[in-house]
């Protein structure tokens, strides 16, 4: 990984690890949760359609709509609302952990997505470590906040968001090369803003009595933690595995659990510490198994790695054979 690719993950995870404790911070300020999803939304597709504007770009063609639209509910829409109502019952902390699982998801749709990407032993166990994370962590019932909040309902949300992220980055990545990033970001935010305003007008009105410190943590969460991460997310997938983007999961987490506590005073309980690290064990090993099916396909002749592919005599279950590399 270069360096400006590593200053691209961090920007990224800043961003979208603080985007949480902003999200907490709004809520318990009294920004409703639709004001805030669609609000975020709507400046950040009118930042995106500025750039485009100034880069001349007039017309979309039929290829970067349809990215954008798929990943504009897939990316954005589905995963913002859910996110968003998971930190109304759990910390930053607590939501954050789930970003963590992002990685070994897409992994999972890459395998059937993206012919070099495969699931290797290696990345089952890793697999299955981080999902034991989840269980441990469900298991000590914390949500980060004390004797408040759902522990149960904030992971339903969290892993609804999780499993259609996990999909939106290896449909991008299997479509990259075919789309510009910064068109495709453009109708991403503004699908998903035509989709949230009916919503918002409908559930909340008009967004009249938001605060002033409301409406900066809002645009705060419109640039820091949508325009730019999704600009750098796009970009980076042009270029590297989806499995590798997602690793900025690795981040995220961190950065939220370490703010919620330094800024919004949430606990450090004994449920997300254990479970925490569990998920990180199983994030190690997923990329370490990755890395190394990509070193041994860049091999020349000979080599084989052991691929986990359905059976042709049962679909529902894998086998494992020695798959010559080409």
């Amino acid at each position: 990984m270069t360096r400006s690719t590593l200053f691209a993950f961090v920007i990224a995870a800043v961003g979208w690890g603080t985007g949480g404790i902003a999200t907490r911070a709004a809520l318990t300020d009294g920004v409703g949760t639709w004001t805030l999803v669609t609000m975020r939304v709507v400046i950040a597709a009118l930042l995106v359609a500025g750039l485009l504007l100034v880069r001349g770009v007039r017309r979309i063609d039929r290829q970067n709509l349809r990215v954008g639209v798929v990943m504009g509910v897939s990316n954005l829409l589905v995963p913002y609302i859910v996110f968003t109502l998971a930190y109304d019952n759990a910390s930053a902390g607590f939501v954050g952990l789930f970003a963590a699982l992002i990685p070994l998801v897409t992994a999972i749709y890459a395998h059937f997505m993206l012919p070099d990407e495969p699931l290797t032993r290696a990345k089952v166990i890793g697999l299955s470590v981080g999902f034991a994370g989840i269980l441990v962590l469900l298991g000590f019932g914390d949500t980060g906040l004390g004797d408040a909040g759902d522990p149960m309902a904030a992971a339903a949300l969290s892993i609804a968001g999780v499993v259609t992220i996990g999909y939106a980055g290896a449909y991008a990545r299997r479509h990259a090369g075919t789309y510009d990033p910064t068109t495709v970001t453009g109708v991403q935010f503004t699908s998903g803003g035509l989709l949230m305003i009916p919503a918002m007008l409908a559930i909340e009105g008009l967004p009249t009595d938001v605060s002033n410190l409301g409406w900066s943590l809002i645009v705060y969460m419109a640039i820091a933690a949508t325009f730019i991460p999704f600009m750098i997310f796009y970009v980076l997938l042009r270029t590297i595995s989806a499995t590798s983007v997602s690793l900025i999961g690795y981040l995220v987490p961190l950065v939220a659990l370490v703010g919620g506590i330094v800024i919004l005073g949430e606990q450090l309980e004994t449920g997300i510490a254990v479970g925490g690290l569990l998920i990180f064990a199983g994030m190690i090993l997923t990329d370490r198994a990755g890395r190394g099916v990509r070193r041994d396909s860049s091999l020349a002749g000979g080599e084989s790695s052991v691929i986990i592919h359905r059976s042709s005599t049962d679909p529902q279950e894998p086998d494992a054979t020695f798959v010559p590399e080409d």
